[in-house]
């Protein structure tokens, strides 16, 4: 499972594209049960990136990566599946972003995930937020905005 696939929107295969949107959905509105609009409409930009890593039928874990401006780059929608966590599939796409991406990285990490993305080298930049669910303002997950800045030599 060490293929990394990299593509804008207009390159994907439509069932790969399926597949990605099922896992996105398994994840972020079935198991963390957080019903909210997942099709907005960024996945189809020109510029927008999404990198997965697949098994033999499917994604398996995935991220995209938006740009907000051309020095900032927005990594967004992180999701493995459940039976394939703790493998390091989620490392390895950060850090390919990392490694293929210039400018400054930025996201929003689930509170709960925060020490992980700092041993990547991301640092909390900003208060935790309630990302919400639905329709329910006071219903949602808790948040906190990161960024990753490249050292200079």
């Amino acid at each position: 499972m060490s293929n990394i696939f990299d593509q804008p929107f207009h390159e994907i295969e439509p069932l790969t594209f399926y597949e990605i949107l099922r896992l996105r959905i398994d994840v972020f509105v079935v198991e963390q049960n957080c019903p909210y609009p997942e099709l907005d409409g960024f996945d189809v930009y020109s510029e927008t990136r999404h990198i997965w890593i697949s098994d033999e039928e499917s994604p398996v874990s995935y991220l995209r990566v938006l740009s907000e401006s051309k020095e900032v780059n927005r990594i967004g929608r992180v999701a493995t599946s459940s039976h394939n966590r703790h493998k390091g599939l989620a490392e390895t796409l950060i850090e390919h972003v990392i490694n293929t991406t210039s400018g400054v990285l930025v996201l929003d990490a689930q509170t709960y995930l925060e020490n992980w993305y700092q041993k990547m080298g991301f640092i909390t930049n900003g208060e935790a937020f309630v990302e919400g669910c639905g329709r329910d303002t006071n219903s949602g997950i808790l948040h906190v905005p990161m960024v990753y800045k490249r050292q200079i030599d």
